[in-house]
């Protein structure tokens, strides 16, 4: 029998390339998009250097978000579709339109070519922005049915991105979908192991704690998913028979503080821990140096506030388990200091 054909865009990106290492394990033949062919050695390379099997299995095919230019040839074939591939610029940015459009524009684009090629399923990666920013601070365990407010406290443009690209992608399948199937995967900050020597996403905090470049922990608390557990709930919702119509939230559990993120390392990392801080930022620097500091503001509106994301559908229904969110902090900072990061 012929192996199922599944595109994942964006191949160079983090979780992208941890989704493609998992379905090249299962079996599967995996095509996928950067944005410029001259791009594929290298994207190979990495991907070779993490481990991946099935190295013949796996195809290339240069395109854009923001053209047509490629995508016809991308689906050609295909019977799944992971869109991952999405600009992410968390905080403060020049132009918000240089995140939101690539990603809106995108995902609209992914799914009518999918649409037209006749792909039975697609799997958007959306975010845990697109669930609970703006939202008033409260006791509130946090579901897929809820959706981030846009003109709410400490929503930026990534998070507008996230949320708009993703209700795009459900009112397209409802209009124009002719009966593709959609799943819409919402995971929270994601951590883990490096993919080639480029730290990505939330790993960028990590870093920033192993290496001392954060002076002390303002009173936040964020919720941590591994990425190779992302990477496994696409594979999942793959082909999940009730996956079909649904999104899912990615998470291990509630937010924990910032400052446990350096009690993590400096327990378990030894002396590659020494510059890793101890020391607490008051509410009160922050929200002073918010008064100069962009960055800074957008944090005020989360301190001090523990969300709760629930991870109950995605392990009823995909069958998920993730591992615990403390081993996928560990193991980004183990990944960082065996590889020398550009």
């Amino acid at each position: 029998m012929t192996q199922k054909l599944v595109l994942v865009t964006g191949g160079s990106g983090f979780i992208a390339g941890h989704v493609i290492l998992q379905l090249l394990g299962q079996g599967y033949r995996v095509r996928t998009t950067v944005r410029s062919l001259q791009r594929e050695a290298a994207v190979r390379a990495v991907l070779t250097e993490a481990g991946m099997s099935g190295g013949d299995s796996l195809s290339f095919v240069a395109a854009d978000l923001l053209g047509d230019a490629g995508w016809a040839d991308a689906v050609a074939g295909c019977d799944y579709v992971m869109h991952v591939a999405s600009p992410v610029h968390p905080g403060k940015v020049a132009n918000e339109d240089d995140v939101i459009v690539p990603a809106r524009e995108g995902t609209v684009r992914v799914l009518r070519a999918a649409r037209d090629a006749g792909v039975k399923r697609v799997v958007l990666t959306s975010a845990f922005h697109a669930v609970s920013w703006g939202h008033p601070h409260r006791e509130h365990a946090f579901t897929e049915e809820d959706w981030t407010i846009l003109d709410g406290p400490g929503v930026d443009a990534y998070g507008r991105s996230k949320t708009l690209a993703e209700r795009d992608a459900w009112d397209f399948v409802a209009a124009e979908g002719r009966g593709m199937e959609l799943v819409a995967l919402c995971p929270v900050a994601v951590v883990g192991p490096l993919m080639g020597r480029e730290v990505s996403g939330t790993n960028h905090l990590v870093q920033r704690v192993l290496d001392g470049g954060m002076p002390g922990y303002p009173n936040l608390f964020i919720p941590f998913v591994d990425v190779r557990d992302v990477a496994s709930a696409h594979v999942l919702a793959m082909t999940a028979p009730g996956a079909a119509g649904q999104r899912f939230l990615l998470a291990d559990g509630p937010a924990i503080a910032m400052r446990q993120v350096g009690e993590l390392l400096r327990a378990n990392l030894g002396d590659a821990a020494g510059r890793v801080p101890t020391r607490k930022i008051p509410d009160f620097v922050v929200r002073v140096g918010a008064l100069f500091n962009p960055e800074l503001r957008s944090l005020v509106p989360d301190l001090g506030y523990v969300k709760k994301p629930s991870n109950a559908k995605a392990r009823r229904v995909l069958g998920w388990q993730p591992r615990p969110a403390a081993d996928a902090i560990v193991a980004a900072a183990e990944s960082m200091i065996r590889t020398p990061l550009r």
